[in-house]
């Protein structure tokens, strides 16, 4: 199947849409009714059941990195068993102490929000096509007439080196090369730590995720800032619609001040409060794949705010994409028999992008391949 070249209608830029005054979105970006945001009960789902828990109070497991590397084993232990838990149970954590400068974080929001301020013509210059969606870009996918989100974004391949670009990266700010640059390099080695924290986890040997990957040098890896402009009807759109990540996992660098990352729980949605200098990691697709549904892939969707926009910069880390995925061979028994089949990610890519369903975690549907 080729992949198309243009975009099958013009590009509506959502900040300038924002910046101009509107008191009302225009109709493209209506969700439909059972989409919108919407008020929640108090009830949500525990291990245990339903119980009555207000939801504004829950969020997603904070994790504390630094008893890994200490000398007490009985707080190592525990911190690996909350990973485990997270994984399990959530798909989604937090986590603090992880090894990445603190002010290094931040430049890389200050970068990028500044660059989003450029006048229009600036960031046109990067203009993206769907071909590869590097660049700056306002939506995702090519359906004509399709309901659009309320975001603009850039996107820019970083692993392996040999798709880094970085002419096709903005000049202005003037740092800002520099900054991702090394902004890059760190998160990447947070995320070989963290495939290591799971594949021990999972009882398989340390190296068993990475491996599977590619090895260090060989994994994909890119990089999306997503930018939430102001929104004047945050109640009938959202930035970012449903889904479930494709690739492996998500190393994500939220906005400190404003809270929009939505996680589903049973049939509620629960908002993420970032906490200052954590990332929020997520299980993607590949890593559910991998682990033969141990560990879960999760539907998580972005809602936008009347009075502020955010800022926030999703690292994926996926395997090479040709690469057989599969469950572990150590994962799979008699009675549980493995629950997908092999496939490469530029398949699956493919396979979700022809026929994956929408609004659930698309990973899903494969169990039905088999």
């Amino acid at each position: 199947m080729m992949a198309c070249q243009e975009w099958p209608e013009p590009i509506i830029r959502v900040q300038s849409l924002a910046e101009s005054g509107i008191n009302a979105i225009p109709e493209r970006f209506i969700k439909p009714q059972s989409q919108r945001p919407k008020t929640q009960s108090n009830v949500v789902p525990t291990k245990q059941g339903f119980n009555d828990v207000d939801v504004e109070n829950i969020n997603i497991p904070v994790i504390d990195f630094q008893d890994l590397y200490g000398e007490d084993k009985n707080l190592k232990e525990q911190t690996l068993k909350r990973v485990s838990e997270a994984c399990r149970e959530w798909g989604f954590f937090q986590v603090l102490n992880h090894g990445v400068n603190h002010d290094l974080m931040k430049s890389a929001r200050e970068v990028w929000r500044e660059f989003f301020h450029q006048p229009i013509e600036a960031k046109e210059k990067y203009a993206n096509s769907p071909l590869t969606y590097e660049g700056y870009g306002s939506r995702l996918g090519i359906k004509k007439g399709a309901i659009l989100d309320w975001s603009d974004y850039f996107f820019l391949h970083y692993m392996p080196s040999s798709l880094r670009d970085q002419e096709k990266w903005p000049s202005l700010p003037n740092s800002l090369r520099d900054v991702i640059n090394e902004y890059g390099d760190e998160v990447v080695k947070l995320g070989g730590r963290v495939l290591e924290l799971l594949s021990i986890n999972l009882g398989l040997k340390k190296d068993f995720l990475m491996n599977s990957f590619g090895g260090e040098s060989e994994i994909g890896a890119c990089l999306r800032v997503n930018f939430y402009p102001k929104c004047p009807q945050p109640d009938l759109t959202l930035g970012l619609s449903s889904h479930s990540d494709p690739g492996g996992m998500t190393i994500l660098l939220p906005d400190e001040n404003v809270s929009g990352l939505q996680v589903r729980r049973g049939e509620h949605w629960i908002t993420v409060k970032p906490v200052p200098n954590a990332f929020i990691i997520n299980i993607g697709d590949q890593i559910q794949v991998l682990s033969n549904a141990i560990y879960k892939s999760i539907e998580h969707r972005v809602i936008v705010n009347s009075n502020k926009d955010r800022v926030s910069l999703a690292f994926f880390y996926n395997p090479r994409s040709d690469l057989l995925i599969q469950p572990a061979k150590e994962l799979v028994s008699e009675d549980r028999p493995p629950l997908y089949p092999p496939m490469t990610f530029d398949e699956y890519r493919l396979y979700i992008r022809t026929k994956g369903p929408c609004g659930k975690s698309q990973v899903e549907s494969l169990t039905s391949q088999k």
